[in-house]
């Protein structure tokens, strides 16, 4: 019956078109990434811009067309109005982030392309990616942005280099914190032991208990229950606890521990 069941659960999945198109859609991509891998760097750096660069602008079309309405907030001024370069340059800068579906899909392209196409480079370079390459993807996509958008001001030079130092010092942080939480925690390899017994009882929730009292795998044929109860851990998992230590125990550690 159990058997059964679990036949029209496979054959539901395997029928499933959401779970077909997932399935095609992965080898797809597993397919174009080995082929793209095996072409020169010119080639790959080439399909990495244009694909990232038509994702930008889908994006940033998208963008566009909710604020499409909110260039009419910022007029642009009649030509014989006299504003001062800071006060133009900052209009300019407003005009940029606020333009409509195709604006904002040039800007969009522009950025997205440059980061990965250099991302691209540096990564088959350098045969690895860490946070100088980020920031480098990311200082030239934050300069090539400030350019292409119109938010460089009179001075689109230095505005291109301090829109890029930003861009890399953003996409820094976000990648130092990114790589901490992406890495698995290092495993106390003094309290290994311990812990695969408290996890077989149902009881690591005590292992913190073990560590506050440097309770190490090498104190586990010297523990008793006065040992547990100063570490705060009930009666129960003590019992538990120690008559596990003294069923289970290495019989080489116990002749050990009383020589």
């Amino acid at each position: 019956m159990e058997q059964g069941k679990q036949g029209i659960m496979v054959a539901s999945e395997t029928q499933n078109p959401l779970h077909q198109f997932q399935a095609r859609f992965k080898e797809l991509e597993s397919g174009f990434k080995l082929w793209l891998s095996k072409q020169s760097l010119a080639v790959e750096a080439a399909v990495v811009t244009t694909t990232s660069a038509a994702q930008g602008a889908a994006i940033g079309a998208f963008m566009g067309t909710i604020t499409a309405d909110a260039p009419s907030a910022f007029p642009t001024p009649p030509p014989n109005a006299s504003l001062n370069p800071q006060a133009m340059a900052s209009l300019k800068q407003a005009q940029a982030l606020a333009g409509g579906p195709f604006v904002q899909a040039r800007n969009f392209a522009v950025m997205t392309g440059v980061n990965a196409g250099i991302s691209c480079v540096l990564k088959r370079l350098r045969g690895k990616e860490d946070v100088q390459s980020s920031m480098a993807a990311a200082f030239g996509s934050g300069a090539m942005f400030s350019l292409v958008s119109g938010m460089g001001g009179p001075n689109q030079a230095a505005n291109a280099v301090t829109s890029g130092l930003f861009f890399a010092l953003v996409q820094g942080g976000l990648f130092q914190v990114g790589q901490k939480f992406s890495q698995p925690p290092v495993e106390d390899v003094h309290y290994a032991k311990t812990r695969h017994m408290l996890n077989n009882l149902g009881l690591l929730s005590y292992e913190k208990n073990f560590k506050k009292g440097l309770l190490t795998d090498n104190t586990l044929p010297l523990l008793t229950d006065s040992a547990l109860r100063d570490v705060r851990i009930p009666p129960g998992p003590r019992l538990l606890i120690l008559d596990h230590i003294q069923r289970d125990l290495d019989p080489k550690e116990k002749r050990g521990s009383r020589n």
